[in-house]
């Protein structure tokens, strides 16, 4: 809104400063102070405020140290981080922009989903929360909703290299300075993505069927669907489990939320793109200031969530976090990056995952159940080994570093 605002008061009465906001790189800025202000002075008040309604966590007996002490802090914190990224991505990003309406509406989905089952939890009395099938529906919902918009909205688009370029459509000529040789470039509609530690950087989910004779758009369609739903329910369920102790889940969220960021900004510059040799994408430089949002709104968030917590962010922001971080990578077309990127959400779905499936196995072959892990998800096991649960989240954020360094040297290392 406040875009809209300075641009026409750049326009018409040319008011010095008002084009400052023409810039992504000041909008994002300005994105990451707002939601800061938000999280941190804002914050407090409604921590105060779910005190008064006694809307407290209720901490299960896992037998860890200082799970007592948790008892009755505030839960459902991650409204503060949905109100830190949808309030400055609406003043600051260009509300007609395709991929930012996504991402609000990823974010404000998935908190619904998250906010109903803290709300069954807190207000409702049963532990369980809302049912894992409806949780999943609505993820499979979201990944939909996804897959289509990108598949078949015609301002999704990349930019390629033509031979016959369409007159319908803008066309740039490009010049290769050492050989003197034209080439055409055109936005074009492309089911490509980009992969790591490959050569040409770019994978082609229609080329892939095309090899086993199913050049058909509709399989290649409900490929690229399932793929955006199973990366939309995996990333947001892991975020949702490693949001166990103190600051886990919003430090690991802040590096992923600053490589995305980085990423954005490359994909949608066209010399960056270029001299990365990556694809590029037309009008994707404004989800910057999405990620600068979330970015703001998990700094500060921890702010209150650090060891020890004043605030849990629940599955209202765990949910949200997920699927932000699947939405955003899908868009940029770094999906294929998330195992590297998400390496701590990874590995802490599947200690979930093996813990289970090797009990059962055990429990089926040899009449007891047996576990790999002390406790799962993993950072729980490291908590049964006696290991403080804010060197744990340390050690997580220097993995989530080092995955995010690794994950931005794939652009160059093929």
């Amino acid at each position: 809104m406040i875009y809209y605002l300075f641009t026409w008061l750049q326009d018409h009465l040319h008011i010095p400063g008002s084009g400052l906001f023409q810039y992504i790189s000041f909008r994002t800025a300005m994105a990451v102070i707002v939601s800061l202000m938000i999280t941190t002075v804002f914050g407090s008040r409604l921590i105060r405020l779910l005190h008064r309604k006694q809307v407290g966590e209720t901490i299960r007996d896992l037998g860890l140290e200082g799970e007592k002490k948790k008892q009755g802090t505030p839960t459902m914190g991650g409204l503060i981080i949905i109100a830190g990224i949808l309030i400055p991505t609406v003043l600051f990003a260009k509300l007609d922009n395709i991929y930012v309406i996504i991402m609000i509406i990823t974010t404000i989905w998935m908190g619904a989903i998250g906010f109903l089952d803290d709300y069954i939890k807190v207000f409702r009395k049963n532990k369980e929360g809302l049912a894992g099938r409806f949780k999943v529906i609505g993820q499979v919902g979201l990944g939909t909703i996804i897959a289509i918009t990108m598949y078949f909205h015609p301002d999704i688009v990349v930019r390629e290299q033509v031979t016959n370029p369409t007159s319908s459509k803008p066309v740039e000529v490009v010049i290769n300075p050492q050989t003197g040789e034209s080439t055409y470039t055109e936005n074009v509609k492309s089911t490509k993505t980009n992969i790591p530690f490959y050569k040409n950087n770019e994978f082609d989910y229609a080329k892939v069927l095309d090899s086993f004779g199913l050049n058909s758009s509709l399989v290649t369609f409900l490929v690229f669907l399932v793929v955006v739903v199973f990366i939309v329910t995996a990333v947001s369920n892991g975020a949702n489990i490693t949001d166990g102790i103190d600051g886990l889940a919003t430090g690991t969220s802040a590096i992923v939320g600053i490589t995305l960021a980085i990423l954005a900004y490359v994909s949608g510059n066209i010399i960056f793109s270029e001299y990365l040799n990556i694809m590029y994408i037309p009008n994707s430089g404004e989800l910057v200031i999405f990620a600068g949002a979330f970015i703001g709104a998990c700094t500060g968030f921890l702010w209150y969530n650090a060891y020890p917590a004043q605030v849990f962010m629940g599955d209202t922001g765990s949910l949200a976090i997920g699927g932000i971080i699947a939405a955003f990578a899908i868009l940029i077309r770094k999906e294929l990056l998330i195992p590297v990127l998400c390496g701590v959400f990874l590995i802490e779905n599947l200690s979930v995952i093996l813990q289970v499936s090797y009990f059962k196995y055990t429990k089926k072959k040899y009449g007891e159940g047996r576990r790999i892990f002390l406790m799962s998800p993993l950072h729980h096991h490291y908590q049964k080994k006696g290991y403080h649960e804010a060197k744990i989240v340390t050690r997580f954020v220097i993995v989530s570093v080092i995955l995010a360094i690794l994950t931005i040297v794939t652009l160059k290392v093929r």
